[in-house]
């Protein structure tokens, strides 16, 4: 027998509230993906998710924010991993490491992502605040990996590390929506890192077969 305060109804509370988010987020995209940014209001996103505005209220501030997500916990949730990471772990690996869970995530809400992704692209207005985030989100990262090699966090290398993995993973997550998650994004993103790690070299063109030689 469980109480009102057991793990087991809390667990049970957080799932449906896990949900009811989702369904709140899923309806806005779906909505305005078909009408259009400026066409959708909170009234029409809370009834296709069966809730009233009220309770549309108590998960997201705006109807942005249901659009877009929760990217100051997501990222949150990223700069936390990246400082579990154990020390002797190098830098860019470590980053990559600490990335695992976003992927998941992203991975497992495939649908709701790529709908996301598609969403931003088509409407630049959400822009701005996907920016503002990105950018707080990089100076904790900044912070974390100077304290992590021993450096003053306005040392060039962290900040370095910091923009050119950002702009990996998010090379990756376009080239993962481009092909409507075709590919696992952990996949790509792993082309990405390594692709730092060797320094950038030129991919080099595909070779051709010889017009004269017969393929074995």
């Amino acid at each position: 027998m469980t109480t009102d305060s057991s793990p087991a109804d809390g667990g049970l509370r957080d799932r449906k509230k896990r949900r009811t988010r989702t369904a709140l987020a899923t309806a806005a995209l779906r909505l305005v993906a078909e009408h259009g940014l400026d066409q959708v209001t909170v009234e029409e996103i809370s009834a296709a998710a069966d809730v009233s505005s009220r309770t549309f209220f108590n998960y997201f501030p705006s109807k942005d924010d249901a659009l877009i997500g929760d990217q100051a916990a997501l990222n949150a949730r990223f700069v936390a991993r990246l400082a579990e990471v154990p020390p002797e772990v190098p830098a860019l690996a470590a980053i990559r490491a600490a990335l695992g869970e976003v992927i998941e995530e992203m991975q497992e809400d495939r649908e709701l992502w790529l709908l996301r992704m598609d969403v931003v692209m088509r409407n630049p207005a959400l822009l701005p605040r996907l920016v503002a985030a990105g950018a707080e989100a990089e100076r904790s990262m900044t912070d974390v990996v100077a304290a992590r090699v021993g450096v003053a966090p306005d040392h060039g290398f962290p900040a370095l590390l910091t923009t050119v993995t950002g702009a990996a993973f998010r090379a990756a997550a376009l080239r993962w929506a481009a092909a409507a998650g075709a590919r696992p994004l952990a996949d790509l993103v792993d082309e990405a890192f390594d692709t730092l790690a060797a320094g950038l070299p030129d991919p080099g063109p595909a070779p051709t077969p010889h017009p004269n030689r017969t393929p074995s």
